[in-house]
């Protein structure tokens, strides 16, 4: 997953509510039968191509899904298109708005719970072939009300990227490296000179998040049952997050003059970040004279903690041929499919089975995968993502703001979505 889709994740909540409020105003079409027929078997009509629908990260992730969506349809018989959306929130929402939705198609985490709960998609889950093959974290992203809805199509978590000049240059070694919190601050600080902050990220949810994670906190539990925002736990995470910015060893991108983590790192802005695998498109494209190396965050009181991000193939609860969709994503999912696709644009495997290939090829990177572990996924209660977005404007403001106080607002906006 590019940095692009990653980042929408967390940070486009306001977008997501067009989402959202189209989704609602959907017939539900197989009226809430998660089978999509009113027999509960899947629906067959092999007359019927398959429209699959993306959003793409440029040209090399549309060519590979294109790739892969052709070898499957000459194979099987059933015809295939791919259609690279412009906005593709707005353009799943019209076709579900509109009763014709595409068969096959990304969805975030995000718009789960609004599809899901208006009977729009196939639960399809439980009927994969590869089920029990994909990361548990990520199979709960996207479950639910106790079901499984759609396969995992790759993912992202977070790591700490290190500029490895700047790094020798204040006498650091790979000893130096930190597994701590302590070590961290320390680190950050001999890293900051006039000219470079020693680490720099987005002022959002989907960077700090990782300091409530290794804390032992996150806004809401697993399954997104429970609002966990102003647990003990986060708030020791979001008061490190303060504690870095207010000893002047890390700074907001924005406030270095970059648009995320990533700008600033490869304008060597700031010595360190924290941001996803899809920041190695970024420094080979725009800035390839930068060196550096990527570690596991540090652990913080409760132990490791990263966050994940994901989009899934979603199928139409409508789709003629839900058969045929079913068995193009499993084959989307494959380990050879999938290491295709890390090949071509980036994204991390869904699978474990693929793991073991993937570190080999990206041995560098392997601290990403590492992180799978242990990551923490984002709250995916219907109407969570606006709740985000509210967050995202106080943390702006986190230097000379409460974490307390923040997440207290946190906590009562995402208990108020579950009533």
């Amino acid at each position: 997953m590019q940095r692009r889709n990653s980042r929408w994740l967390i940070g486009s909540g306001l977008a997501l509510t067009g989402v959202l409020a189209l989704s609602a105003c959907s017939s539900g079409f197989s009226g809430g039968d998660s089978a999509g027929s009113s027999d509960g078997k899947l629906t067959s009509d092999s007359s019927k191509s398959l429209t699959v629908l993306i959003g793409s990260s440029g040209d090399a992730e549309t060519k590979a899904v294109n790739s892969a969506v052709a070898s499957w349809a000459a194979s099987s018989g059933t015809a295939a298109t791919v259609s690279v959306a412009s906005d593709l929130n707005q353009q799943l929402a019209q076709g579900f708005a509109a009763k014709k939705p595409a068969d096959v198609f990304y969805l975030s985490t995000d718009a789960l719970a609004g599809y899901a709960s208006n009977g729009s998609l196939l639960a399809y889950g439980d009927s994969l072939s590869n089920k029990g093959d994909f990361y548990p974290s990520l199979v709960k992203s996207f479950t639910y009300d106790g079901q499984f809805y759609c396969a995992p199509k790759d993912f992202s978590t977070l790591g700490l990227v290190i500029n490895t000049d700047a790094w020798a240059k204040a006498g650091l070694t790979d000893a130096d490296i930190p597994t701590t919190w302590d070590q961290l601050e320390t680190v950050a600080k001999k890293l900051t000179t006039p000219d470079q902050i020693g680490l720099a990220i987005g002022g959002e949810y989907a960077r700090a998040g990782a300091f409530m994670a290794q804390a032992g906190g996150n806004l809401m539990n697993e399954d997104s049952s429970k609002a966990t925002a102003n647990t003990p736990e986060a708030v020791a995470g979001l008061t490190e997050v303060k504690k870095l910015l207010n000893d002047g060893v890390m700074k907001y991108a924005k406030d270095v003059g970059a648009g995320w983590g990533g700008e600033a790192f490869g304008k060597q802005l700031a010595a360190m970040t924290i941001e996803g695998n899809w920041i190695t498109g970024a420094m080979s494209n725009d800035f390839p004279d930068v060196k550096y190396t990527v570690a596991e965050l540090p652990a913080g009181p409760a132990g490791k903690g990263t966050m994940q991000f994901t989009n899934c193939w979603g199928i139409a609860a409508d789709s003629p041929n839900q058969a045929a969709a079913l068995g193009l994503v499993e084959q989307l999912t494959s380990k050879d499919s999938q290491l295709a696709f890390s090949t071509a644009f980036g994204p991390m495997p869904s699978i474990k089975s693929a793991a073991s290939d993937w570190k080999t090829a990206n041995a560098a990177l392997v601290p990403f995968l590492n992180g799978a572990d242990y990551a923490v996924g984002t709250p995916t209660a219907k109407g969570a993502a606006d709740v985000v977005t509210e967050l995202n404007s106080k943390l702006e403001s986190l230097k000379s703001g409460d974490p307390q106080q923040i997440l207290d607002a946190a906590q009562k906006n995402l208990e108020a979505l579950l009533k």
